[in-house]
């Protein structure tokens, strides 16, 4: 290779004699890198214009593209802030910079007083859909001319996605008069709508007319396999995705395995991936998923102490953020790592400031740290500040103060949500705690409140039976019978219950019995029931029923009785089933009657005989080897009658003898004095 030769000083714009460097064959040149994708090189050349004309301005502008598609932002952004002095506006390029640097506060300001085209509004509608403002994004898609954008219903339908807008996709892509199998982008998007639908088996099969569009459509333009699988890998994740809720556990932990394993997949793919094994798997393995969360979730200095590694901040949305969050602080909690989720819950807010779940997470450490008491403080004035953001935040602090037995802040905070207010869940959840909290009064006012709304609601599913009924089961509970005498009433009128109406009868029969008596006609009487002998029903233990004053049987239990005993009749007898080989007819002898008892209690057994070779030993030890040594044989201790201290002494003596002759072994010698 030769030298590279070196380059002639630059002619001074003082010496006239050297003629200039041609500018167009310079543009010429810059084209050609840029159509090759030699972006270095397209900067180079630009360098070299400027050198001749500082404030070229498609010089400049050439170089600031070049440097974006190379995504040298820090240097594209350096290019336009030093040609602010030159009447020149780069304000969409220095935009998009800040968009890409994921500055977007910074990026929508700087698109401000700009020119309202097709670029700046696509751009500012990405900006809005990072940030998380999905109706602005929309507002923006709407007034955008589809005839000038490329596939601007992918982005529109991914909007409605985002913005909780669902329902309205079908009708968008036939505005559009798009279908949605057009390409394998829109595909995805839809199905990921039919998910926010929880209509997972629609979604499955169109994710599978994805992943075939997308592989047919990238072989035509030649794509590498790796290079495919990569492209196509969110739709991978997405079907293990849907797989997970359609309940197919083991297919979803495979798939997601497989595409961590394999690494083929983009940064976001596989960060989506992690995050969905580690739920699936919840708390088993807790020191493994907390290593693979690590990976993706790295402790810096500064402002915001954390950050996601590979650039994910800038891939991920809001809601995927946070959930890698959360799910390591949950992860910290079950692994008992205090310090660490306390110092990670600090950081939440700051970096999560519209959201409610840093407070919920602060409110869970300090539950796990034993101050409910603290929890629910800040819990409170969390929902006092925020009160846009307050139901699930004061239902956490109903949680937090029944489980710590303060069921009158429990109750207090349930009182706060005006949306279930009167649902029979809420107010069966009030009473009771008033109950625990002795507030009678304050139940039975719940009751009344829950019954005079659902009497001025225009639902067709009233809950109004349900709640009376149980406000008069409450009242008759604590002595309030009158209170619940009219409920029962009401529901008599109103819905003709007949559980209402024995409640009645009973109820008004303490203290109106002819007001009971006047319901209690309305009752129906029962089947073949005539009368009651009151008299005789005292005697008994069950009432008898009779007519024209003799006792005579039920007519309905006398035909139950019939059918029984015909039943019985109609039932045969089935032959009995002998054992194989059995013969009925010679069964033999008969078996032993007492073959189940055990032996010793058998009429046949005979205990066995005592060895009579075995003399009983008495009296002394010492006497005891005299006799032996003396007779051969064993000896027999004399009698001494009425003396205590010679029957203790024969005692003793008879106990250690036994002992000695258990202890010493036997000889030849011994054994044949004893059979002499």
């Amino acid at each position: 290779m030769a030298p590279k030769p070196k380059e002639k000083p630059k002619p001074s714009p003082s010496t006239p004699s050297q003629p200039l460097p041609p500018i167009e064959d310079l543009f010429t040149s810059i084209n050609r890198h840029i159509q090759r994708s030699e972006l270095k090189q397209a900067v180079k050349v630009a360098d070299e214009v400027l050198s001749i004309a500082p404030s070229d301005e498609d010089a400049l502008r050439c170089k600031v593209v070049a440097l974006i598609k190379a995504d040298s932002f820090d240097s594209a952004l350096s290019t336009v802030q030093s040609s602010q002095k030159l009447p020149i506006d780069f304000s969409f390029f220095k935009a998009y910079c800040l968009y890409r640097q994921n500055k977007l506060d910074e990026a929508l300001e700087s698109l401000k007083g700009q020119e309202r085209n097709s670029a700046t509004m696509l751009l500012e509608s990405q900006i809005l859909y990072r940030l998380g403002k999905m109706d602005a994004c929309m507002d923006i898609y709407q007034k955008l001319p589809k005839s000038k954008i490329d596939s601007l219903e992918v982005n529109v339908v991914a909007g409605l996605v985002s913005a909780g807008r669902a329902s309205e996709v079908q009708g968008t892509i036939e505005a559009l008069r798009v279908k949605a199998t057009s390409s394998y982008d829109l595909a995805y998007n839809v199905a990921c709508s039919f998910i926010e639908r929880s209509m997972y088996t629609d979604a499955e099969q169109l994710l599978l007319s994805a992943r075939r569009i997308g592989q047919e459509t990238l072989m035509e333009e030649n794509w590498a396999d790796d290079e495919i699988e990569n492209e196509l890998s969110p739709i991978a994740v997405q079907l293990a995705y849907v797989g997970q809720l359609l309940g197919k556990t083991p297919y979803a932990i495979e798939a997601y395995t497989d595409i961590i394993n394999r690494n083929l997949a983009d940064e976001l793919s596989l960060a989506v991936a992690v995050n969905n094994l580690i739920v699936l798997k919840g708390p088993k393995d807790i020191s493994h998923s907390l290593r693979k969360l690590d990976r993706l979730i790295e402790k810096g200095d500064g402002a915001e102490t954390y950050h996601l590694a590979g650039g994910l901040d800038l891939k991920l949305s809001l809601k995927q953020r946070e959930a890698l969050y959360i799910n390591r602080v949950l992860l910290l909690l079950n692994a008992n790592r205090m310090d660490q989720a306390r110092d990670l819950v600090a950081a939440l807010p700051n970096m999560f400031s519209d959201s409610v779940m840093p407070v919920l997470l602060q409110a869970a450490v300090l539950v796990r740290e034993n101050k409910a008491g603290r929890a629910e403080e800040i819990l409170g004035r969390f929902a006092e500040t925020f009160p846009g953001k307050s139901k699930a935040v004061l239902l956490a602090r109903a949680q937090v103060a029944a489980a710590a037995g303060h069921p009158q802040i429990a109750a207090e905070s349930l009182a706060k949500i005006p949306d279930i207010q009167h649902m029979p869940a809420t107010v069966g959840t009030l009473v009771s705690l008033k109950e625990r909290a002795g507030d009678i009064y304050g139940a039975n006012a719940v009751l009344d409140s829950a019954i005079q709304w659902w009497s001025n609601a225009m639902t067709e599913d009233n809950k109004l039976n349900i709640i009376m009924q149980e406000a008069a089961s409450f009242k008759l509970k604590h002595g309030r019978q009158e209170e619940a005498a009219c409920i029962y009433e009401e529901l008599v009128k109103s819905h003709g219950s007949v559980e209402a109406l024995v409640g009645l009868v009973t109820t008004t029969a303490h203290w109106n019995l002819d007001k009971a008596e006047a319901y209690e006609k309305q009752l129906r009487p029962l089947p073949g029931l005539k009368g009651v002998d009151v008299d005789n029903l005292e005697k008994t233990s069950g009432a008898k029923h009779f007519e024209s004053g003799s006792h005579v049987i039920n007519e309905a239990h006398e035909e139950s009785k019939n059918k029984n005993k015909e039943k019985a009749k109609k039932k045969r007898k089935r032959k009995p089933r002998y054992p194989k080989g059995f013969d009925p007819a010679n069964p033999g002898p008969p078996p032993d009657p007492e073959r189940w008892l055990p032996k010793r209690e058998r009429s046949s057994f005979r205990p066995k005989r005592k060895d009579k070779r075995v003399a009983q030993v008495r009296g002394s030890q010492g006497a005891v080897v005299r006799e032996k040594h003396e007779s051969g044989a064993a000896g027999s201790s004399a009698h001494i009658p009425n003396s205590k201290s010679s029957q203790i002494t024969t005692s003793k003596g008879n106990s250690q003898n036994a002992v000695v002759e258990q202890s010493k072994p036997l000889s030849k010698s011994s054994r044949k004095k004893s059979r002499n």
